[in-house]
């Protein structure tokens, strides 16, 4: 039995321990502990705290009240119930950012271009993810809605650039149509480069209307359905497309109708991938751009780990040279979607796939700056 002094003792030497805590998930201030006569700086530790992309700081985005400035946000979308296949991918955005914890601000220079994303005038911030019902569709797409409503309203901290970008992380694809009813608000209807395996645009009354309107929304007809609300161009285009169609005519026709052009996978061979941006340049030359990424895009030998794997698919390097070789283009928007972690390998491919892609899109927003009323400066 302890004495009442030595428990005493006890309490009085665990309360006198120092522990200090990050204020927020990313360390933003120099974190400096005494050991002896050494300190040690531990703010880069990249394996603390709560996990955001690439270490960047958190921002509850939603509290209208806030008063945290950012330029482009980061939105997780955990939301699968609209998948055709394989769920999952409502766990993606959480995937995706520990696909991401390798990626530190302060140490993120290119090897390729030299640029460092996070150090030029963008102010990036990770806002979690919204708040979203596994039991509603409808509702959670509203709720969805909202957030990106909220989140795209909130104030830059530029003064030149007034409107906030978002990058999205899903999530099904059905999450880009909540993002494209927020992008229009702002920019207007815009030109969506899509890669995917899959185009999309199906008629809710061929996939999913057939049962009822509730399930004709879904990752195979959000696209459609983005056309038929007036937030896409006729200057779209897929690209990567290799999985079958459901009608011999009417799907490719209609997919004609909703503004889309497509290069399919194995035009790359031909092409090669400095052939694949020149194409997709043309076609969006001059307007608003939104990109949407389905790591589907992927072979499956690059990305097991989504709901609808389509094989004959491109490597990661070649997305990645593709998505680097659009800076340029006026990009207002875009996400990375159907990462569903449970089907990954021990290696984390995919995650770690759509993590880089996400820096990719972050890096285009960051080339040029956009106004909401014209291009860039």
């Amino acid at each position: 039995m302890l004495s009442t002094l030595s428990i005493l003792l006890l309490a009085s030497a665990a309360a006198g321990r120092d522990i200090a805590f990050p204020p927020v998930a990313a360390y933003q201030s120099p974190m400096m502990h005494s050991f002896g006569h050494e300190e040690i700086d531990i703010t880069g530790a990249k394996f603390a705290g709560l996990t955001t992309f690439a270490n960047l700081p958190y921002v509850h985005c939603l509290d209208k009240d806030g008063f945290e400035k950012y330029d482009i946000a980061i939105l997780g979308a955990p939301f699968d119930t609209g998948v055709t296949a394989r769920p999952g991918a409502r766990f993606g955005p959480n995937g995706i950012r520990t696909g991401s914890r390798r990626i530190h601000p302060d140490s993120a220079w290119s090897i390729y271009s030299g640029k460092n994303l996070f150090k030029e005038w963008a102010t990036i911030v990770d806002c979690g993810d919204a708040p979203l019902t596994v039991l509603d569709n409808t509702v959670a797409l509203k709720q969805l809605d909202t957030a990106h409503r909220i989140i795209s309203s909130r104030p830059t901290n530029s003064t030149d650039y007034t409107v906030p970008r978002i990058v999205t992380l899903g999530g099904d694809h059905t999450t880009t149509l909540s993002a494209l009813r927020s992008t229009i608000k702002h920019w207007g209807p815009v030109s969506v480069i899509h890669f995917d395996s899959h185009i999309d645009t199906w008629d809710p009354e061929v996939l999913g209307g057939g049962v009822s309107d509730y399930a004709g929304v879904n990752h195979g007809t959000f696209l459609h359905i983005a056309h038929e609300e007036g937030l896409v161009r006729n200057t779209s285009i897929h690209a990567g497309i290799r999985a079958p169609v459901m009608n011999k005519k009417h799907d490719v026709r209609n997919d004609r109708r909703c503004g889309f052009e497509m290069i399919k996978a194995r035009d790359i061979d031909r092409l090669t991938p400095q052939g694949v941006i020149d194409k997709l340049k043309r076609r969006v030359a001059g307007t608003k751009v939104y990109i949407s990424v389905d790591i589907d895009v992927l072979d499956p030998a690059f990305a097991p780990a989504t709901g609808t794997a389509e094989v004959g698919g491109w490597t990661t390097r070649e997305l990645l040279t593709i998505l680097d070789g659009l800076s340029g283009l006026y990009v207002v928007g875009g996400d990375v979607v159907e990462v569903a972690p449970i089907y990954d390998n021990p290696g984390e491919p995919t995650t770690l796939a759509a993590s880089e892609v996400v820096m990719s899109l972050l890096q285009l927003m960051v080339d040029n700056p956009v106004r909401a009323d014209s291009g860039p400066l």
